[in-house]
């Protein structure tokens, strides 16, 4: 059960984390966030995190090497969510809840998460499938998807690291687009 928030910009304070590999379209893919991806081979490529709202609209995204733990990265994401814009009032600095899968389960990382009063919902580790999360986490892997829509994600083509963290910023911008627009949001 997901505690709800009347203040929150999405309508239930929670917030779902999210990873995806892309692989390098050739070895010039190279820089610090490249590295040998488990699941193509050991070709060298890049993982995607991705913070979004309720609604699959991405509050933070990252790039790091296919090869690194996802729970290394937690920290980081965090501590860059922005402060959302929500009812009246002070903007929230933090979620109520984060969702996250069995990538991001580590209970040091839950007391921290406890510590700054955020709940955190992650898949356990060695245990069966059905847990029942991805209920949640389909919001999460339908924003990887439309993100991976657009070719310079899905594979990586460019050779520094900046350059790719600019096409998957601007791919979130269009979905926060694509969302405004379909909200009737727009100024």
């Amino acid at each position: 059960m997901r505690p709800s928030s009347p203040s929150c910009a999405d309508g239930d304070g929670s917030t779902s984390a999210g990873r995806w590999w892309t692989a390098g379209r050739s070895a010039r893919c190279a820089g610090e966030k490249t590295g040998p991806n488990p699941t193509a081979r050991r070709k060298a490529g890049s993982k995607h995190h991705i913070v979004t709202d309720a609604r699959g609209v991405p509050l933070v995204a990252h790039v790091t090497a296919a090869n690194v733990n996802d729970i290394t990265h937690l920290d980081a994401l965090v501590a860059d969510l922005p402060a959302v814009r929500g009812r009246r009032g002070r903007p929230r600095r933090r979620p109520d809840v984060l969702q996250g899968d069995r990538g991001y389960d580590s209970q040091p990382h839950r007391d921290r998460l406890a510590a700054r009063g955020i709940v955190a919902i992650f898949g356990r580790r060695r245990t069966s499938h059905g847990s029942g999360l991805g209920v949640f986490r389909w919001v999460v892997e339908r924003t990887l998807a439309w993100l991976h829509r657009f070719r310079r994600l899905a594979v990586r083509y460019e050779r520094h690291d900046r350059v790719h963290h600019a096409f998957l910023t601007l791919g979130c911008a269009l979905i926060c687009w694509n969302y405004l627009k379909s909200t009737g949001r727009v100024f």
